[in-house]
């Protein structure tokens, strides 16, 4: 497992690398705080990747139901008008002592650590309606729905398919997970069809020329920057979509920037990098020796792979416009806090792989059979 372990990591401080490089090219009309701030960011989270590396993420299992608690817990402070901080018609930050944090970042992390525990508490129950669907459905519902009414309709599509994978990897049966995927596709479209602002997002997607000048403007510029690329590139710093044109070119579309600036082979090769990081996670996850450590690194793995899937697919207008941060490159703290610290807990479900599997002590009632290694 070394040498997926060391791909791994070199994928993401690649990542890392070109994320700061971007930053920097794409922030200097305002100085240097955007870059400080995701330094010091950058520095606790591998800090905090170190950590969890070394740390046996069994341990987790601890404390799964307090971790995701303590998440909906700060989901449910971001509605607080002393703390809650609001931006752009959302609540999805709170902010103490001049830092913003989104508790959406760590509800991602700790449901898909709670749903890890319970799979494997449960695995000879998944099959069964009650345990594989309607229990882990309410915790879904509850965390995903705090996020959803932020509104945060990204993030909640994105843990929503998330949880269904790994429910699906557990054991659910399809024909019981048909139905509330179902019933939350048609939830979501009657939500987008009395939502104004999101419909106009889809008609721009749409029609894109009838609406560069208006709603479609972002992402009809950002297409212009990916093409006036070219092969090689404008050259680095040299970018005129950054100058106002492109929206938000630091964090949601700094891929951009990229193509623009550093041309079609460095869009390629930031692509290819994360088909590699995912692919390596994919063997970390399929050899984990536990229930716990398979599920736990396959939600990270669907996490890390189907957010940079959206973003990429955001940029080059494949999808609807829709905020959602590109791992280890766009400017955000918290997701890129999370984002290591997911990683720190890959590194450790690889370095414990040939660990025999530790039964830990449940914090919830759970009258759970004993689990066979997988």
């Amino acid at each position: 497992m070394k040498w997926v372990t060391t791909i791994l990591v070199s994928c993401v401080c690649a990542l890392l690398g070109v994320g700061i490089v971007m930053l920097y090219s794409s922030t200097t009309q305002v100085g240097t705080k955007y870059l400080l701030l995701q330094l010091s960011w950058g520095g606790l989270g591998l800090i905090c990747c170190i950590v969890a590396a070394c740390v046996d993420y069994r341990q987790l299992k601890k404390i799964s139901p307090w971790l995701l608690l303590l998440a909906g817990i700060l989901l449910v402070l971001v509605f607080d008008h002393h703390i809650g901080i609001a931006r752009n018609g959302a609540r999805r930050w709170i902010g103490l002592k001049g830092l913003a944090f989104q508790p959406s970042e760590l509800a991602k992390f700790a449901l898909i650590v709670f749903l890890a525990h319970y799979c494997e508490r449960y695995q000879r129950r998944m099959s069964e309606f009650g345990r594989g669907i309607a229990i882990p459905g309410a915790v879904i519902i509850a965390v995903v729905g705090l996020i959803f009414i932020e509104p945060d309709r990204g993030a909640a599509i994105l843990m929503t398919s998330v949880s269904a994978c790994m429910l699906i990897i557990a054991g659910v049966r399809l024909w019981y997970a048909a139905p509330p995927i179902i019933l939350g596709a048609v939830g979501l479209a009657y939500s987008l069809m009395h939502d104004p602002m999101r419909l106009r997002r889809i008609m721009a997607w749409l029609h894109p020329e009838e609406n560069k000048d208006n709603v479609g403007f972002q992402a009809y510029q950002a297409m212009i920057a990916l093409g006036s690329g070219g092969v090689g590139g404008l050259g680095l710093g040299d970018s005129r979509q950054k100058l106002g044109f492109v929206p938000e070119h630091h964090t949601d579309f700094i891929l951009s920037i990229i193509g623009e600036e550093l041309g079609l082979i460095a869009t390629l090769s930031v692509l290819v990098t994360f088909i590699v990081l995912v692919l390596c996670s994919t063997i970390i996850a399929r050899r984990a020796t536990d229930t716990f450590g398979l599920m736990l690194a396959s939600g990270i793995t669907f996490m890390i792979g189907l957010q940079a899937f959206i973003n990429i697919g955001v940029v080059t207008s494949t999808l609807p416009n829709k905020g959602m941060p590109l791992p280890f490159i766009s400017y955000g703290g918290s997701n890129l806090l999370m984002m290591l610290v997911s990683i720190g807990l890959l590194l450790s479900v690889s370095r414990f792989a040939t660990d025999p599997v530790k039964t830990g002590s449940n914090p919830f009632d759970m009258d759970s059979t004993v689990i066979e290694n997988a």
